[in-house]
């Protein structure tokens, strides 16, 4: 093995640690303007965080239950936010709007 050959591994490991926090902390949206629109849209159906009052019916799980699933990415609350649902409103969140409201949600993992 050559030493050229070598580093090829080492560097992509480096460059692998370097790049994941990076790519953590780029994560688009405002959690407080997304707070703003669940406020807005959300709070008929779900309980928008712990200790607020809910909607009159439990049939929407609270915002927190969905952020602490397991199952629960930016990927598949996009997925999720933009499929038309029976039980939920076809909304048309512009791409900002989508991006604050799925900031809100992943907000409320503890």
């Amino acid at each position: 093995m050559t030493e050229t050959s070598m580093r090829l591994p080492a560097a992509l490991a480096i460059l692998a640690a370097t790049a994941l926090p990076a790519a953590a902390q780029t994560e688009p949206g405002d959690p407080l303007a997304g707070r703003r629109l669940a406020e807005t849209w959300c709070a008929n159906c779900h309980q928008l965080a712990p200790g607020m009052r809910g909607p009159a019916s439990d049939a929407a799980a609270p915002l927190q239950a969905i952020a602490q699933m397991p199952s629960t990415t930016s990927m598949s609350l996009r997925v999720f936010l933009q499929t038309p649902h029976a039980n939920m409103p076809d909304y048309r969140l512009t791409r900002e709007q989508l991006d604050d409201v799925v900031a809100y949600i992943l907000s409320l993992r503890r």
